[in-house]
Order: C-alpha cells, then sequence, then structure tokens
C-alpha cells in the first residue's frame, strides 16, 4: 500500500516562532494543532499557521529531512518559506477550502431534462 508522509512547519505569525514536524496525515494533524488537541510546543506558542510542507512516499526519508531541518538554523528555515510561499499564507487554508463548482453546474439557466414529464 502506498503512503504519502509529510514534513511541515508550522509559524505562530510571519516570521514568529516556528515548529517542525512529520506525519502520515497532513490535514488530521495541522488540525490537531490548529484546536490545541496536540499538547506541548505548539499549543503553548500558539503555533497554528501551516506555512511550508515537503511530500515523501518512504518514511525514513521524511523523518530524516525533518530531523535535518530541526537542526537548520532560524534564517535558512525562514528562507525555505519564503522561497514559496513569500506571504507566509496559510496553507491549510488553501488545502482545505471549497472547490468551486463546474461551469456546467453553476449556470443560472440550466437545460431541461429530457427525462422529465
Amino acid at each position: 500500500m502506498d503512503r504519502t508522509y509529510y514534513v511541515y512547519i508550522l509559524a505562530s505569525r510571519r516570521n514568529g516562532t516556528l515548529y517542525v514536524g512529520v506525519t502520515n496525515n497532513l490535514l488530521r494533524r495541522v488540525s490537531e494543532h490548529r484546536d490545541g488537541i496536540a499538547e506541548g510546543f505548539t499549543k503553548k506558542y500558539g503555533i497554528k499557521h501551516l506555512v511550508h510542507f515537503e511530500c515523501f512516499e518512504d518514511i525514513h526519508a521524511a523523518i530524516h529531512r525533518e530531523t535535518r531541518l530541526k537542526k537548520w538554523r532560524r534564517q535558512w528555515k525562514i528562507d525555505l518559506i519564503q522561497k514559496k510561499n513569500p506571504l507566509w499564507d496559510d496553507l491549510f487554508e488553501q488545502l482545505t477550502a471549497p472547490m468551486p463548482l463546474p461551469a456546467w453546474l453553476s449556470q443560472e439557466e440550466k437545460t431541461a431534462n429530457p427525462f422529465q414529464t
């Protein structure tokens, strides 16, 4: 069975306190941080905004990347975030945003159903 693993960075705000983690379910894990379910560092410092994530097929590669990122200097992490997310948008909001309806469903004038009597 194929799995995807994620290394992620959360921030309290732009240029704020950072947290690096690894998970196999990004949306669930970030929701736990946002809802204060995850006890510890993120809850204590209000770290709730997903600002960076990377995908891996191998858990060992993901754990290795997480370990390396945790040892990085703060400025290197900030540079990594700003390279792909210069406005520090909360990526969780983008990942969970409702998709727009297809054009054929959103038209005000629907064609008559030929099967209706």
